[in-house]
């Protein structure tokens, strides 16, 4: 799926489609529900066959159960038929797939989620991980964009978002994912693919005001958690600049022995001042 690939216009989940088998059974002729993943609101028609939605698809009873067994995955519908939105990718023999939340949706990732959803939902998460380093402004680097949802929340008020994502696959789900339609549309915000620890060497000194840094878990990506990587973050962020690093639970084994290696290195690396972080699961680095 390249640029010039239209959105999906309908975009399923569990979450949407269970009251709609619901509603059939109650009698009812309409349903107030969601083509979007719950950005917005419709009003389908239940017919014998199935749903109709206003754009003239159509859901067929038989794929509505399907998908309300399918509570894993989340689905396309073109032309009355549905697809999973799920990608074996060639760059990196990973299984990506489109997770859904009550919220935004999260990406799996081999079967780990990349966004948290225990006791929040992915966009939450994103806000909360976003909020340690506010105000954010000037120029921002995400290293690892995947939904885009840092990318969208960033360009909201950044002059510039640059965005570094390893794997075309990835960028495929989140054209998928109404969630992430900014990602695409928004002017500020530049795309590269590649490894991040590739892109930031040819990035110029203190040319950014602040970093999120969101890696893949430690055993999918462990050189993006490096020393070597480290210093390269520490070079690209200006003066007064600010970093956040996602690493995880950091009331988990794994995550109290991660961070602190963590910040051994970003202190290691040149930075003035690392501090934890526990409610958005990472730390801060200051210039």
């Amino acid at each position: 799926m390249d640029a010039e690939t239209p959105f999906p216009a309908v975009v399923l989940s569990h979450v949407q489609v269970k009251p709609l088998v619901r509603a059939r059974g109650a009698g009812e002729a309409t349903a107030s529900t969601s083509a979007d993943l719950g950005r917005s609101r419709i009003v389908v028609t239940l017919g014998d066959d199935g749903v109709h939605y206003p754009g003239g698809e159509l859901l067929r009873w038989e794929d509505a159960a399907r998908i309300v067994k399918s509570d894993s995955v989340c689905f396309t519908l073109s032309g009355g038929e549905i697809g999973e939105i799920r990608i074996f990718s060639q760059t990196t023999n990973w299984v990506r797939s489109l997770y859904p939340t009550a919220s935004a949706p999260t990406m799996l990732v081999s079967g780990v989620p990349m966004h948290r959803i225990k006791d929040t939902d992915p966009w939450r998460d994103t806000l909360a991980k976003m909020k340690t380093i506010a105000p954010m402004t000037g120029r921002v680097l995400d290293t690892a964009t995947g939904l885009g949802y840092t990318a969208i929340v960033a360009a909201a008020t950044a002059s510039e978002v640059v965005t570094v994502e390893l794997d075309p696959a990835g960028l495929e789900i989140a054209r998928q994912n109404p969630w992430s339609r900014e990602l695409f549309t928004r002017s500020n915000i530049q795309q590269c693919i590649g490894d991040a620890a590739d892109v930031l060497p040819a990035l110029a000194d203190a040319s950014f005001a602040r970093i999120v840094h969101d890696p893949p878990q430690l055993s999918l990506a462990g050189h993006l958690y490096s020393a070597d990587f480290y210093r390269e973050l520490r070079r690209v962020l200006g003066r007064g600049g600010r970093l956040f690093h996602y690493i995880g639970d950091p009331a988990s084994p794994f995550g109290r022995r991660t961070t602190s290696g963590v910040m051994r290195r970003l202190h290691d690396a040149g930075f003035a001042r690392v501090v934890r972080r526990p409610e958005a699961f990472g730390v801060v680095a200051y210039t």
